[in-house]
């Protein structure tokens, strides 16, 4: 019993936390497209007007280093790192998530 406790825990913590994020998610996601949304048209508008206006060439600069092959791998390992850490967690928490936001 002593070696199944701590499974059991896990798993109960994962569905309820994934369904109150999942739930939570939803709820404000669609506050926050909305206010990305708006944001977008905003700044569109001052484009437009001639009030802003963007120096793609220091875009570039600053995203190029972000996009190569060598920081892509670092992130994909970071992220089969963090999948892979807990599993009873991560098995419990994915379906409860997914619940959540259909829910919500």
């Amino acid at each position: 019993m002593q070696t199944v406790l701590p499974w059991v825990e896990q798993i109960a913590f994962g569905v309820v936390a994934g369904f109150v994020a999942g739930y939570a998610l939803k709820k404000v996601g669609k506050f926050v497209a909305l206010a990305l949304g708006l944001l977008f048209i905003a700044v569109q508008l001052l484009a437009w007007s001639g009030f802003l206006s963007v120096n793609w060439v220091v875009v570039q600069e600053r995203v190029d280093p972000l996009l190569r092959a060598e920081s892509l791998n670092q992130a994909w390992r970071a992220l089969l790192s963090l999948l892979t850490y807990n599993i009873p967690f991560a098995a419990a928490f994915v379906p409860a998530f997914v619940i959540g936001l259909r829910r919500g």
